[in-house]
């Protein structure tokens, strides 16, 4: 049986999960994304972007974490930080072997959220 939903196709909870490994692991490398972590529990923030992703991909899980815009209130983010970090997430996918139109498709969501992530 042919996988037919985004959540499917990334290969579910593992999938997803193996990708959001990835990205934190690409983010926590890049010093300029590095003091954005400093008193993060990264096994909670990791759960957290994997509920997130699974719920965007159309799968099960319910994220159920702070909204975008009270997540990263206090941040600070700045247009270039976002670009650095849809950067990381689709070199994360392509890493994980995503199809490009899957990654694609994960990386509109997130960039559908911009606006909030930026609290603009």
């Amino acid at each position: 049986m042919e996988a037919t939903t985004l959540y499917e196709r990334l290969g579910g909870a593992d999938g997803i999960e193996t990708v959001v490994d990835e990205f934190y692991d690409r983010m926590l490398d890049d010093e300029r994304m590095q003091p954005f972590f400093e008193d993060v529990d990264m096994d909670r923030q990791r759960q957290h972007q994997t509920l997130f992703i699974s719920q965007v991909a159309g799968g099960p899980a319910e994220y159920s974490g702070e909204n975008m815009r009270a997540a990263h209130r206090d941040l600070a983010l700045t247009q270039d930080d976002f670009e650095t970090v849809v950067s990381h997430l689709r070199a994360s996918l392509d890493a994980c072997g995503v199809d490009d139109a899957d990654a694609d498709e994960v990386v509109a969501a997130v960039r559908g959220l911009e606006d909030d992530v930026l609290c603009r």
